[in-house]
């Protein structure tokens, strides 16, 4: 389990068709192989570590499924990511509950600054729109944020200087996907009323 606050961006270093390889700024004794890590939003089992520098360089094996349901098939080496690492029990919650199981993929269509702050607009396939409610929470690229307004397929993220600096929110662009997980208590709720007597 994640919380959608990212500790760091990462590097993807280099690919092959079944891993990546990518650079944090954590420290190797802070890793563990077998450990998860949300990569994007993405959980992936870190497979190897070794030390690079003050940080580390980690290895993830990533299947045909989570490359064609993510954003994952068209990282390049240089791509920035964002990372979380998984949450250990008595940690602070300071997002909201994140699986690291992307529900799909959200294309921005919109960015408009509001004072210090950026307001996302977003789209989404028709079958994740019923999941997505104001001031629900969606994770988006690994961040959690809170919704503020939806219409249709289409919903809107303020997303705040912080935020945009100390991740890769900050350098999106209308037009690019991103990776989306809808609020677990939703997909939960929705699972259940399909099944009312």
């Amino acid at each position: 389990m994640f919380t959608g606050i990212v500790t760091d961006i990462g590097e993807v270093v280099s690919r092959t068709d079944g891993s990546f390889t990518i650079r944090t700024h954590m420290p190797a004794d802070r890793l563990e192989v077998g450990g998860s890590m949300a990569c994007n939003g993405c959980c992936l089992t870190m497979t190897t570590i070794r030390t690079d520098g003050p940080g580390a360089l980690f290895t993830v094996d990533v299947s045909n499924e989570t490359r064609g349901k993510t954003t994952l098939g068209a990282w390049e080496p240089g791509h920035k990511i964002n990372l979380e690492q998984a949450l250990r029990l008595g940690q602070e919650l300071g997002g909201h509950l994140v699986t690291g199981h992307i529900d799909g993929l959200a294309r921005i269509v919109d960015i408009v600054p509001d004072g210090e702050s950026r307001r996302f607009a977003f789209e989404v396939p028709d079958h994740l729109a019923p999941y997505i409610a104001p001031k629900g929470s969606v994770c988006l690229d690994g961040v959690s944020l809170t919704v503020n307004e939806v219409s249709d397929r289409r919903f809107g993220v303020n997303i705040i200087p912080h935020t945009l600096t100390v991740t890769t929110w900050g350098a999106k662009t209308p037009g690019q996907l991103v990776n989306l997980e809808v609020d677990l208590f939703a997909r939960y709720i929705a699972r259940l009323l399909e099944f009312r007597p």
